[in-house]
């Protein structure tokens, strides 16, 4: 173990898998024994990090067992659900490695993939998403998917052709420049990008739901996109908010002068000859518009100059985005 000038202490020789449970009981035990079974021919050693993310099932038991008998095997459980972002951040800052795998607890993502993952890692890149190419889930969750994809791709100029992908892989590193909450785990490859860490993906085996049922419904897209217009503006203008806000308010003041500018000239035209120009009611109508478009440029450019200084002075130490009711093991024990 050794200290980091960026961040706390990472084994230079350990791989950390962050793992999220929600009510996956069947499926903890089954995965634990493929990931000893891969784990026997890695060439570093490795530890488990179960997030339980509010279970109302067994999935804390297993958990609890798992770590009692294998000490490479850690567990942190939430009060409640927060969600997957927040379960993420609580393994990333409970995992020890300098190298963190994520996967999904379902045994859709298979552990076999893992050395793939680290070898790419090792050849020097700092994240890298798995890519479902051949996709064993419905089309009514294929499709809105793929949309989605392309649709972040385009907005963010991080062209990666899963991004919901669970199955990822970082550098420890990464977790030191990027805080997580909502639902922004999905975004972490654009925020690691946008950083200056390099990003690629691997076509990785894909295997059918043998337990349980899916977590995610329709609204997953819904908060995907408002999470993406929250993405592009912390990646495009996070540090410096009015350049956009400043733009927006740009177009309205300049039309509200230009209205202005029209309603000057037609009152002077009216004084030489009253039958030209704009009567009374569209002059009243043009001057609330002119007033209106300069009040809100205004306005716009005031949250601008305000959020420069919310971002030159910083908003301090945030609070983690999830409580912890239990610990299990050695590895949750820094959180």
């Amino acid at each position: 173990m050794a200290d980091s000038a960026d961040g706390p202490r990472t084994d230079f020789a350990l791989l950390s898998l962050v793992i999220p449970v929600l009510n996956e009981e069947e499926s903890v035990a089954p995965l634990y024994l493929e990931v000893v079974e891969v784990g026997q021919r890695l060439e570093r050693t490795w530890e488990i990090v179960f997030v339980d993310d509010g279970s109302t099932d067994g999935s804390w038991a297993r958990i609890a067992k798992l770590a009692a008998a294998d000490p490479r095997v850690g567990g942190v459980r939430f009060r409640r659900n927060f969600g997957k972002a927040a379960a993420l951040a609580a393994g990333f800052k409970a995992a020890r490695g300098d190298l963190v795998m994520t996967l999904d607890a379902d045994l859709q993502d298979d552990p076999h993939e893992i050395p793939r993952f680290v070898a790419a890692i090792q050849d020097g890149l700092d994240v890298v998403s798995g890519w479902k190419k051949v996709r064993l889930d419905p089309w009514h969750k294929v499709f809105p998917s793929r949309v989605f994809n392309w649709l972040v791709g385009r907005v963010t100029g991080v062209w990666l052709h899963d991004h919901n992908c669970g199955m990822k892989a970082y550098r420890a590193i990464v977790f030191h420049e990027i805080q997580l909450y909502g639902e922004l785990h999905r975004f972490i490859p654009v925020l690691a990008a946008a950083r200056g860490f390099r990003v690629g993906e691997l076509v990785i085996n894909h295997r059918r739901r043998m337990f349980g049922s899916s977590k995610y419904g329709w609204r997953r897209f819904t908060k995907g996109f408002l999470d993406l217009i929250t993405v592009k503006f912390l990646t495009g203008f996070g540090h410096r908010p009015q350049h956009l806000l400043g733009n927006f308010g740009c177009v309205p003041a300049i039309l509200g002068l230009f209205a202005m500018a029209i309603l000057a000239v037609n009152l002077m035209a009216r004084l030489v000859d009253p039958s030209i120009g704009i009567g009374p009611l569209a002059q009243i109508m043009t001057a609330v518009l002119s007033v209106g478009l300069l009040l809100f440029g205004t306005q716009l450019f005031i949250a601008g100059l305000i959020a420069e200084l919310i971002v030159d002075r910083g908003s301090g130490e945030d609070l983690d985005p999830y409580c912890i009711s239990e610990r299990v093991g050695e590895v949750g024990s820094n959180v």
